[in-house]
């Protein structure tokens, strides 16, 4: 029987592939399925109050989890001054953050996956207060060090659970869009923390602490705001499907153990995919601002309307492409992002007067441009049971292998001296150390994106979950016959132009 066109498949795309057909069709699955392009007006007309609500407390989050963490790439200097450090020493309070956030997406992704996406989210929330009212109260570095390194575990759970709340339930067609400014939540919360940074620190005898007391407050919001909403309706069709086979908890296990049997190599890829989104990220922009202020002498006013700017970018770049990526595909519109970026490099780092800040806007956009796509292409190639486990985990490892980033790029940097300041501070041409090292990310991402799968307008709902099937002892399909009411599920999708991995065209049976 014919199918509608926004039916997708049970089957990940590369199912059944050999390595050599796999391989073979790397360059051909690049080309877009030349759908018409939705307008961005009618998907946000799509969204009903339930979707908006979910979507808007996983957004809020994740641009507080993303100001949380740039307090202190923005306070660097002032950090030094505090401990009695160098920049390196500060530094090192970013990479252990980074460091220990897989360590949360790990414990926070099983539970959310297990338990609910409510209180993970909650519980990271109470972690984000406490520890942000610690750090502000930190008298040494080594207190310093352990408030962060704690602070890395509370904030590598939020990623994926956030990801999970606001696209599991969303229309297909939406989705990529609605990737593309969930994502900017991290732009957004750089913007946040570059402006109350400017507003907050040494305007008070207490220098750089206000940021971050002020940074304990609004998860309280948070927390209120989540307490009053329920679980999505993905997660709740999950649990019922559990319940009726006998053992919630059992079942979960097994879902488990077939999600790893199938999926382990998918892991992997993910993992090495998003160390190079992170190493891309981080790389340029970490230590951008200290760049600004160190190498080029910008004053605090010029520092702070640079990494606005560049944040406004980041920000258009993210909803943009994320939108585009459901008319061109999730990896065109990744590698296209990455190779524009990398033609913007030169101005981004060697410009050395104000016109930097145009070359700030292009260059974030690009960033974050291609960093839009991430929260849905996860989505799409991760196992249904296990979304935010595989989503939060695969993010947080990429974010450990790339930890020491900021570190690697400021030891570098002082290999490459500048003449020293009147008053005796020393000076490093910083903007050579991010041009070469985010050429070679870009390239890295590009590879990686290159030779990976595609799975785009994936279906997310119970009824097309291959692994929940299997794990349940029900056959391949009945899941959405039980789901929607006798409707039959096909093996594979394809798109217009016969390509597997766009998930379009309409099959028989």
């Amino acid at each position: 029987m014919a199918l509608a066109e926004d039916e997708a498949n049970i089957y990940p795309p590369h199912h059944g592939m050999s390595a050599g057909t796999y391989l073979a069709t790397r360059i051909s699955s690049l080309r877009p399925p030349m759908t018409k392009a939705p307008s961005p007006i009618r998907l946000v007309r799509m969204l009903d109050r339930h979707h908006w609500a979910f979507f808007s407390i996983a957004f809020i989050a994740w641009t507080w989890d993303a100001f949380d963490f740039f307090t202190v790439s923005l306070t660097v200097h002032n950090l030094a001054e505090t401990f009695g450090r160098s920049n390196t020493d500060i530094t090192w309070g970013i990479t252990l953050v980074l460091m220990l956030r897989s360590v949360g997406s790990i414990l926070f992704g099983i539970a959310a996956d297990r338990y609910g996406r409510k209180w993970p989210f909650i519980i990271n929330n109470l972690l984000f207060i406490v520890l942000e009212l610690g750090t502000g109260f930190c008298n040494t570095y080594s207190q310093f060090l352990a408030c962060r390194a704690l602070f890395g575990v509370a904030m590598g759970g939020l990623y994926g659970n956030a990801a999970a709340t606001a696209l599991e339930d969303l229309p297909n067609e939406a989705r990529g869009l609605m990737s593309g400014m969930l994502q900017q939540g991290y732009a957004f919360g750089y913007l946040l923390a570059a402006a109350f940074s400017r507003g907050l620190v040494n305007t008070t005898p207490h220098s750089w602490r206000p940021l971050f007391w002020f940074g304990a407050g609004p998860p309280v919001i948070f927390i209120l705001w989540r307490l009053y909403l329920p679980e999505t309706n993905t997660y709740i069709a999950h649990q019922e499907l559990r319940r009726e086979n006998g053992n919630i908890g059992k079942t979960f296990i097994k879902e488990g153990k077939v999600a790893l049997k199938h999926h382990w190599l998918m892991l992997t890829y993910l993992v090495l995919l998003m160390a190079g989104f992170n190493f891309m990220s981080h790389g340029s922009q970490d230590l951008y601002p200290t760049m600004l202020q160190n190498q080029l002498a910008f004053s605090a006013d010029q520092v702070t309307i640079t990494q606005v700017v560049a944040n406004l970018g980041a920000m258009s770049g993210g909803t943009v492409v994320g939108f585009c990526s459901q008319i061109f595909g999730r990896r065109l519109s990744i590698i296209v992002m990455c190779i524009v970026g990398g033609a913007l490099l030169y101005p981004y780092t060697f410009v050395d007067n104000e016109r930097i800040i145009a070359a700030a806007f292009f260059e974030q956009f690009c960033v974050q441009g291609a960093w839009g796509v991430i929260p849905v292409h996860l989505m799409e190639l991760s196992p249904g049971a296990f979304r935010t486990f595989v989503v939060g985990t695969s993010y947080q490892l990429g974010n450990l292998v790339s930890s020491a980033s900021s570190t690697i790029e400021a030891t570098i940097g002082e290999r490459f001296p500048l003449p020293t300041e009147e008053e005796g501070e020393s000076r490093y041409n910083y903007g050579i150390v991010i041009c070469i090292f985010m050429g070679c990310v870009y390239a890295y991402v590009i590879l990686l994106t290159l030779i990976g799968p595609e799975h785009l307008n994936r279906n997310m709902d119970v009824g097309h979950d291959a692994d929940a099937a299997e794990a349940t002892g029900h056959a391949v399909g009945d899941l959405k016959y039980i789901q929607n009411d006798g409707i039959a599920a096909r093996d594979a999708s394809v798109s217009e132009d016969g390509d597997m991995e766009k998930g379009k065209a309409t099959t028989s049976e």
